[in-house]
């Protein structure tokens, strides 16, 4: 009875304390981590097909129908990426959970050595950790959550994460991408068009690059500058190559394939810095 009495004064003031104190944890790294990767790449990779066809003398609803082709196709190419990214993440762990439930059927003794190790690993001396390892062989789901967890270091994905991260994806490259186009609806002449759209981007570049820090909790203007010099550099050599190039009769070919190297190029600068942070998320 007294034992039953301590163990619910133990609970008790388990649940106080749990209560008292609010985590302040950011918990939504996938979902932002999706919205980095699709406003990045909108921002960015339209704005440098119009700076880039701009310089090539090309009119406005040209800039126009071409800038809204490649953010349709981009939207889907993306969106489709993130949800083969997601459906493997999800088929990796399914395919790890079956091997790890055989191992705890077939040899128990090897996975609650395996359970005494990593436990040892964090200072935790074999009689404190001895019944544990025991507790957890009693329940052999906790045991086989354990061992995801913290020798696979694998999370139970969310079933919906494949379809969430390609709408998210695919919204987030839309909205970007349009934002560049947006003065090419409204001016007739691209050249007049593209001072606007640099404006316009190298706003939202500098708005988005803020945030983008604020959340990943890198330094907000380091990070809103970084973000407004890849983009301006990204259409600056977009628009001066298709001025180079733009008197010869592969000019289309050349420009097409200078905008796909600095769409992977950004793509990389873009990402690199945050997958550490989001990693451990």
């Amino acid at each position: 009875m007294a034992g039953e009495n301590s163990r619910g004064n133990i609970e008790h003031e388990k649940q106080r304390l749990l209560n008292q104190h609010k985590e302040k944890h950011f918990t939504a790294g996938e979902i932002v981590r999706d919205i980095i990767i699709g406003v990045s790449d909108g921002l960015t990779v339209p704005f440098a097909l119009a700076a880039g066809l701009s310089g090539a003398n090309a009119t406005s609803s040209i800039v126009l129908t071409a800038g809204i082709a490649e953010v349709a196709a981009g939207a889907i190419s993306m969106g489709l990426g993130g949800y083969l990214a997601a459906k493997s993440e999800a088929d990796h762990y399914a395919k790890e959970l079956k091997r790890e439930e055989e191992e705890i059927v077939s040899v128990p003794d090897t996975e609650a050595a395996e359970v005494a190790e990593i436990l040892a690993e964090y200072g935790i001396e074999p009689h404190e950790y001895a019944p544990v390892v025991n507790a957890l062989r009693k329940r052999p789901q906790a045991w086989l959550d354990f061992m995801m967890k913290f020798e696979l270091g694998l999370g139970k994905p969310d079933p919906r994460r494949a379809l969430q991260s390609a709408f998210t994806i695919a919204i987030a490259y839309i909205l970007g991408g349009l934002v560049p186009l947006l003065p090419y609806m409204f001016i007739l002449k691209a050249r007049d068009a593209v001072s606007a759209s640099v404006i316009i981007t190298i706003a939202a570049l500098l708005i988005f690059g803020y945030a983008k820090g604020y959340f990943t909790g890198n330094k907000p203007l380091k990070s809103a500058f970084q973000t407004a010099l890849i983009g301006a550099i990204a259409s600056a050599a977009a628009f001066g190559m298709a001025k180079v190039i733009h008197p010869r009769s592969y000019c289309q070919c050349l420009n097409h394939i200078v905008i796909l190297l600095l769409h992977k190029f950004m793509r990389y600068l873009f990402l690199t810095e945050y997958l550490d942070f989001f990693s451990s998320v």
